[in-house]
């Protein structure tokens, strides 16, 4: 039978090494107080001990967890896989932990996730909404309670609290004014939903790149609808349905693009072959599955150590007004043989 231990306690360190507790709290705080020689001394003792940190009580003392929460809309997805790694990385350096939680696309989940950690007295919140978001109340009772909250990737509506997003709608029409320049006039788009901020501003750069280079719309081929594979594979079997193939389409996400080329199997329909593909991503995609597709790339790293360090200066000064910040995206052209239409 294994025999229980009792939890080591700071009076236990002071007591081996016979300094004060009010040392030893300061020495694991790294507090200047105490001398480099003390501090390695106390910390090597609590490694060997095994003593871990009780958050709780130093919350209390403090009025600060050093813990951030995360709400995000996905995990099993590289755009927002490499989001969550540049926090915890960025967090890591500033001595910040991360509470993750995933709400899976759906707004009542969204909403529990962040009561939750609420409740565990986060010191502020970095959420990207999910599909289903509209309802702001949540987020409005969240600055009620002065908890500092900033927006990643996805908005639910503007002002609502500071983000860190990039710049969607110069990305996709600029990805479509590529295409244009190239001779392609059929051009579709198959998009997310436009209560989404990426939806909305997807959709409008895509809109104003045709209207601008006077290019005709044909309703059948702007889709709105998620932001999963199963939405482009339904939004492609939609445009297939009516019997005209565009020549290029803008998909607003990667997995909206991987639904577009399942579906374009199926049909026989080559990607990049019979059709070009444009999806919003990171390049990390590049490296990672066959280049059948063109990228507005998202610069998925900055914009989690730039929403990490956005969240400790609210931290820092709850009563700040911190201004949002919008990073560039960039066109990159990964299908070599990209021709012009005559």
């Amino acid at each position: 039978m294994t025999r229980k231990i009792q939890p080591v306690k700071l009076e236990d360190i002071a007591k081996r090494l016979g300094v004060s507790k009010v040392t030893v709290s300061k020495a694991l705080r790294n507090h200047p107080d105490i001398s480099v020689e003390m501090r390695r001394k106390v910390r090597e003792l609590a490694d060997q001990l095994g003593y871990i940190p009780n958050f709780l009580a130093k919350n209390l003392s403090s009025r600060r967890s050093n813990i951030v929460g995360l709400v995000v809309p996905k995990i099993a997805h590289f755009f927002f896989g490499s989001i969550i790694e540049s926090i915890y990385n960025e967090a890591f350096k500033q001595n910040y932990e991360i509470l993750l939680t995933v709400s899976r696309e759906m707004a009542s989940q969204e909403k529990k996730h962040i009561l939750s950690l609420l409740s565990m007295k986060v010191d502020g919140l970095i959420v990207s909404v999910t599909q289903e978001t509209q309802d702001v109340e949540i987020f409005e009772m969240v600055k009620r309670l002065n908890v500092p909250l900033v927006f990643i990737d996805r908005v639910p509506k503007p002002d609502c609290a500071p983000s860190v997003t990039v710049d969607d709608y110069g990305g996709a029409y600029t990805a479509t004014e590529y295409y244009i320049k190239k001779g392609y006039t059929k051009i579709a788009h198959i998009g997310g939903y436009t209560h989404v901020n990426i939806g909305k501003n997807r959709m409008n750069g895509y809109l104003a790149a045709m209207n601008d280079h006077k290019i005709p719309l044909n309703s059948s081929w702007i889709i709105e609808g998620g932001f999963s594979e199963e939405d482009g594979y339904a939004g492609f079997k939609s445009i297939l349905a009516k019997g005209q193939l565009p020549q290029a389409v803008i998909a607003v996400t990667y997995p909206v693009a991987l639904g577009i080329y399942q579906a374009a199997q199926e049909a026989g329909v080559t990607i990049p072959g019979d059709i070009k593909v444009t999806c919003f991503g990171n390049l990390e995609y590049k490296n990672k599955v066959p280049s059948v597709f063109n990228f507005v790339h998202q610069p998925a790293k900055e914009l989690g150590e730039e929403a990490l360090r956005m969240m400790l200066r609210l931290i820092e000064n709850r009563e700040q007004k911190v201004p949002s910040v919008e990073l560039k995206t960039e066109l990159v052209i990964t299908n070599d043989n990209e021709k012009s239409v005559a």
